[in-house]
């Protein structure tokens, strides 16, 4: 089995975590983890691979995650992830959407823990890699005590180097997504005591972390912690996280020198025709707590929009930031 220490990981969001995005994270915290949106495996095999794989050599770590329940086709995806270069291949047992229920994958699979433990098998044959799973603790009616062990026994069984696991049921009918990530409540509890069933796997917690305190309280009880939507609405919050996992004072955030690599960086994706929104829009919540956070979110959201907009309108809106007045940025 690879070894495998991933303390803190940026969770995968679909939509979210592009690779413009994972670029400009990266630029806050070079030890986090960073995961790709879920990317189903068939069309990693069949679809535009440049588009949905490729990623920037600064990602590193960088995490591939995977949709499907087909051992095969997820092996040949895991396969041709591997080949493009990252770090490690994860298995979508979690996302509720119906989107993958329609396909059979997803937080589906809690209710199939064999067919989990054939997928991961067929992966770890194909990489070297490590090969991780994302689950919830359960889904629907199912008792998440013998639910979750279930999976995670057939993840261990079939070779995985890691569990990361949502602390919340997904409900297949009745609630969105949105509200899947919401409304059913957070049962930490529950990700603690696999954890102390089990000191030797490497167990992740994910769901409702919002501060790097809530990422150390947890990391007191399991191996690693992820955190999603706070590290995307706040991302300055992960300019702390080099020192979290030192034991370290953080430091004070080279903003300037970020919206620098962040313009030059724009740059270059707008010379090979792309749009500056592309990259912008993963920045609107960088300064948060700010006085002229708001005019620095109205120019992004406005200008880098228009076409031709280049790297001089994040520029400008960074010249609307008065940096002296933080108040609860981190």
């Amino acid at each position: 089995m690879a070894e495998y220490n991933q303390k803190f990981a940026v969770a995968p969001m679909i939509d979210w975590t592009d690779r413009h995005c994972r670029c400009f994270h990266r630029r806050l915290t070079e030890r986090a983890l960073l995961y790709t949106e879920m990317v189903v495996a068939d069309a990693a095999i069949h679809g535009d691979r440049s588009r949905l794989l490729g990623f920037d050599e600064s990602e590193h770590p960088v995490a591939l995650q995977l949709g499907g329940s087909d051992p095969q086709k997820l092996a040949q995806a895991a396969e041709i992830g591997a080949e493009f270069g990252y770090d490690e291949i994860n298995l979508n047992v979690g996302c509720p959407s119906d989107r993958v229920q329609s396909g059979t994958f997803g937080a589906c699979l809690m209710k199939t823990p064999e067919i989990v433990g054939a997928c991961v098998a067929a992966m770890k044959e194909r990489v070297s890699v490590p090969v991780t799973v994302k689950c919830r603790i359960g889904v629907d009616e199912q008792d998440t005590q013998t639910a979750l062990d279930a999976l995670a026994e057939a993840s261990w069984s079939a070779g995985a180097d890691a569990l990361w696991v949502h602390a919340r049921k997904a409900w297949l009918q009745g609630l969105s997504p949105k509200e899947n990530r919401e409304i059913p409540p957070l049962d930490y509890d529950r990700v603690y005591r696999l954890k102390a069933a089990h000191p030797d796997r490497f167990i992740g917690i994910n769901g409702g972390v919002a501060t790097l305190e809530d990422a150390a309280a947890h990391l007191a009880h399991v191996d690693g912690v992820m955190m999603g939507r706070a590290a995307y609405q706040n991302p300055v919050v992960l300019a702390g996280v080099d020192a979290l996992l030192a034991g370290s004072t953080p430091q004070k955030v080279d903003f300037e020198g970020l919206i620098d690599a962040m313009a030059a960086y724009a740059g270059r994706h707008i010379a090979a025709g792309g749009r500056l929104a592309h990259v912008t829009r993963h920045m609107i919540g960088l300064f948060h707590g700010y006085d002229g956070a708001r005019r620095y979110r109205q120019i992004l959201s406005r200008e880098a929009t228009r076409a031709g907009a280049g790297p001089e309108v994040l520029r400008a809106a960074f010249a609307a930031v008065d940096l002296s007045t933080q108040r609860d940025a981190a």
